[in-house]
């Protein structure tokens, strides 16, 4: 049994390392769609380049939006 783990800096065997890698990538991917879509998510929540008007543009914007909510709530 520790023939087999000798000839691998890890110490895993070829299935193990296979097992491993494949959840590794599995896993990278799942993490890499989740930050794809927070990203995208965020961009349309607040641009992080400003338009012509600067972030006084976004600002109008965002205020119109809360005076639009407070209004159902009033």
């Amino acid at each position: 049994m520790a023939a087999d783990r000798s000839g691998s800096l890890s110490g895993l065997t070829e299935s193990e390392a296979r097992e491993f890698h494949s959840i590794f990538v599995t896993s990278f991917l799942i993490f890499t769609a989740i930050a794809i879509v927070a990203h995208f998510l965020v961009w349309q929540w607040r641009p992080w380049l400003p338009g012509p008007r600067g972030y006084a543009s976004v600002e109008d914007s965002v205020i119109q939006s809360a005076n639009y909510l407070l209004s159902f709530v009033a």
